[in-house]
């Protein structure tokens, strides 16, 4: 089983407001939210630059 790893992460309220919206609109929690967006910049680079390890 693979195992999870714990991120934390600190944002100014301004950001989280606005992360909290996209969230609701997208239908997703501000953790899905959030690990969406990391794995479409993911995508993105590896599209761009070949894959990463």
């Amino acid at each position: 089983m693979e195992k999870v790893k714990h991120l934390g992460l600190r944002i100014d309220s301004e950001t989280h407001k606005k992360l909290k919206s996209l969230a609701e609109f997208d239908g997703r929690s501000i953790k899905g939210e959030v690990l969406y967006l990391i794995r479409q910049a993911i995508a993105q680079h590896e599209h761009k630059h070949g894959s990463l390890k």
